[in-house]
């Protein structure tokens, strides 16, 4: 296998050359592909899009692996280990972005800074050529890279052994990039010049490189997860093209009875979403066009609209308390409870139907959402004690054309390592913001763990389950994605997920899930515990 040809980019990246420019004119016309015929790993960039990148180029990419904390994966680091090319990618849990670049292994590729090699490969092939006097076979000496490659710097920074190693680690740092030097213990002091002592050693190698934001690895260390870092936009690593996209949605707030904020990344600027009466260009001014339109209705969750009258009066109304299946169904024309028989009409009627009345779903695979867009139909109730409650402003559909499509549907996604779907949308971050008073109380949001998240929404609509508070909650459906075209797959709204279903299942591990039914809002819940996908409605 031929050598990986990088080019380091200190604090910003690695950037990987194309073996041909007749690579671009094959390509399919649009941002995405564009950007990964260049093959530009960035500082900042999320996890959907660095593996989407890779996994489009196999030859370059031959192999990759995921490591994540099974317990907490959406706190924790999550890695992507490239063991062909000698990378590893790591990226913070709660946004999953790119926040350290490492070379682990220099003799499984070819940096360049500069035109300057940090270790010169042997004609291009992954075993390294026979050292020169004064250099290294396994990586670059810190003579060299002191000397020819990036020059003086300050004093590095001597991290101590630990457990039953002899030596410790001698940090060679940098602005946005660093070098590790294995150093004993007893050869370092901070009154020696290990400057000195580090280039009288020919065979002292450094045995990986860092690429991160910061001035140096000591200043980095302490931020590296939490930083804010800037818009891969505005980095020189990624060729300026005449599209202009607008920036990617970095919250998502939920105030109930369809209203929903979204706050742009590394801006001020915040926009609303309110279900009923957002039309589709609205939402294209906004965000910009889909990625994909998917257009499909999942008629096996019909059963679940088929009540009798006792389990009609047995539980809340339907236009206060959201159901699981409500996950998949497109329609809520038959929301409302009825007798056995009307119940039955309306389903049918209602499925009769879908196939005239223009609906889809717009699919933001690199936003992270997906939002139904059809008739308009009344959103959810808002919360109890909220303002709009208290004055009515929210409620109801717009006064235009009952044919006109509006959006009546947000899907987020989680993106959660283990998932079944993961990958298929970036992480969408939100809050349930009704719930998030001021109060001390931990808020709800897409890293709680989905006890707390229950035990806050019972708490704010305990009035609309029920006046017999000896009534069990409501329990959560049981479903499994790696079963295909399933009721609750999700499908309907991800678009050519039959195909691929047990491919992934086995992929990414346990296909089960539950979903949870709330006003306004169903949960997607892994067996973890944690989030994976929210629909507000």
């Amino acid at each position: 296998m031929s050598l990986l040809t990088a080019q380091l980019y200190p604090g910003r990246g690695l950037g990987f050359l194309r073996k041909s420019a007749l690579a671009i004119f094959f390509l399919p016309a649009n941002a995405a592909t564009r950007f990964l015929a260049n093959a530009r790993i960035v500082l900042g960039a999320s996890l959907h899009d660095v593996l989407t990148r890779i996994k489009a180029e196999p030859q370059r990419f031959p192999k990759l692996e995921i490591a994540y904390s099974s317990d907490n994966p959406v706190t924790e680091p999550v890695s992507v280990v490239l063991p062909e090319n000698g990378i590893r990618l790591r990226f913070d849990g709660r946004e999953q972005r790119l926040r350290l670049i490492e070379v682990v292994d220099f003799t499984k590729n070819h940096v360049t800074f500069k035109d300057r090699d940090l270790l010169k490969p042997a004609n291009g092939v992954s075993a390294p050529s026979s050292p020169v006097p004064g250099e290294s076979s396994t990586g670059p000496t810190f003579r060299h890279i002191y000397h020819r490659v990036l020059g003086p710097t300050y004093d590095g920074e001597y991290i101590p052994p630990t457990g039953s190693r002899d030596k410790g680690t001698y940090v060679l740092s940098y602005p946005g990039v660093a070098f590790n030097f294995s150093l004993a213990a007893s050869e370092y002091s901070p009154n020696k010049d290990v400057v000195s002592l580090l280039s009288a050693s020919s065979g002292q190698a450094a045995t990986s490189m860092a690429v991160f934001s910061g001035d140096s690895w000591a200043d980095a260390r302490p931020t590296l997860w939490t930083e804010v870092l800037p818009s891969i936009k505005s980095s020189s690593v990624v060729p300026r093209g005449k599209d202009v996209y607008p920036d990617e949605i970095s919250l998502i707030k939920l105030h109930g009875g369809g209203r929903i904020q979204l706050f742009r990344k590394w801006t001020s600027n915040a926009f609303w979403i309110k279900l009923g009466k957002t039309t589709p260009q609205e939402l294209v001014m906004e965000l910009g066009p889909p990625n994909a339109i998917y257009r499909k209705n999942d008629q096996k969750m019909v059963i679940h609209k088929m009540r009798t009258t006792s389990n009609a009066r047995s539980r809340p109304s339907a236009t206060d308390l959201g159901r699981p299946e409500d996950l998949t169904d497109t329609d809520h024309s038959s929301m409302n409870t009825g007798s056995d028989d009307s119940d039955h009409e309306q389903a049918v009627e209602d499925q009769a139907a879908l196939s005239s009345t223009g609906e889809c779903f717009y699919n933001y695979f690199y936003l992270g959402f997906d939002i139904l867009v059809s008739t308009p139909v009344p959103p959810s109730s808002a919360p109890p004690g909220s303002e709009a409650m208290a004055n009515g402003s929210e409620s109801g559909v717009a006064a235009y054309s009952p044919d006109r499509l509006v959006a009546t549907k947000l899907v987020l996604h989680g993106n959660i390592p283990g998932s079944y779907e993961f990958n298929r949308h970036r992480r969408c971050r939100w809050e349930v913001e009704y719930l998030n008073d001021g109060t001390d109380s931990e808020p709800v949001n897409s890293e709680s763990d989905f006890k707390h998240i229950e035990e806050r929404l019972h708490e704010k609509w305990e009035s609309a389950y029920s006046k017999n508070k000896s009534q069990p909650r409501q329990r959560g459906m049981v479903l499994n994605r790696g079963w295909g075209d399933s009721p609750g797959s999700s499908c309907e709204f991800l678009g050519g997920w039959e195909e691929s279903g047990a491919r992934r299942a086995e992929a990414t591990g346990d296909s089960t899930t539950t979903l949870y039914g709330f006003p306004g809002l169903v949960f997607e819940v892994l067996r973890n515990g944690f989030v994976n996908g929210v629909t507000v409605f």
